[in-house]
């Protein structure tokens, strides 16, 4: 075995149904649900047209900063639905991928990318309707050298991503759920999306209970000064 250069099967992906499921919800719900302790950091932002939601299952991809040999590969391994998670280091010196590999991807189906580095052709990408997640945007190139590896552990700023979890992405960042916790984190997930929209009905209404703020304050002592 070379070292670096790796290509492993993906041996379980979440279902496509719970991931449509979870596309209803927003991420920042899915996010508390998870007690808040995964993220994938602020430096991946969306670089798709306005509304859209990213969710389906992960293909890892791990490979040097600025190289997208295996990206070209896992591109090619990708099934309808998939979400291509790109772990290239963060660095922006070098563009992972621009719209042509875009265009590839499109053509197998492929609901869009995690790239931990810079894409190109941002107007292009915005435009095919695929959703886009990335560091940053550069016209420098990249190379097709490797070393790289597919279907492995990756962590984006401590987000550690497993090749078949659960990747979601709206306007407010990425999050990914590992595979095991999606079918019980569902229904949390859309407790919470209910409790909140019953929240925002009694806003309207004017009938919503804010004595809690107050409850809060005098439970931690604090003081009204003049």
């Amino acid at each position: 075995m070379t070292i670096g250069f790796t290509i492993r099967p993906r041996k379980a992906k979440v279902d496509a149904t719970l991931a449509a499921r979870f596309a209803a919800l927003p991420v920042a719900n899915v996010s508390d649900s998870m007690s808040r302790m995964t993220a994938a950091g602020t430096r991946l932002r969306p670089y798709h047209a306005h509304g859209k939601v990213l969710s389906g299952a992960a293909i890892t991809v791990k490979t040097r900063p600025g190289d997208n040999l295996l990206v070209h590969k896992a591109i090619d391994m990708a099934e309808a639905g998939d979400v291509i998670v790109v772990d290239a280091g963060g660095d922006l010196t070098n563009s992972i991928m621009g719209e042509i590999m875009v265009y590839l991807a499109q053509e197998k189906g492929v609901a869009g990318f995690v790239i931990n580095g810079a894409i190109r052709d941002a107007d292009e990408i915005r435009e095919s309707g695929i959703g886009m997640f990335a560091a940053g945007v550069t016209h420098r190139g990249p190379y097709k050298d490797g070393p790289g590896e597919i279907n492995v552990s990756v962590s984006i700023d401590g987000m550690v991503v497993n090749p078949g979890d659960l990747i979601l992405g709206d306007c407010d960042g990425v999050l990914c759920v590992p595979c095991e916790e999606v079918e019980g984190l569902i229904t949390l997930a859309e407790a919470k999306q209910a409790a909140e929209v019953k929240e925002i009905a009694a806003i309207r209404d004017g009938s919503v209970d804010r004595s809690w703020v107050d409850k809060l304050l005098n439970d931690r002592g604090v003081q009204y000064l003049d």
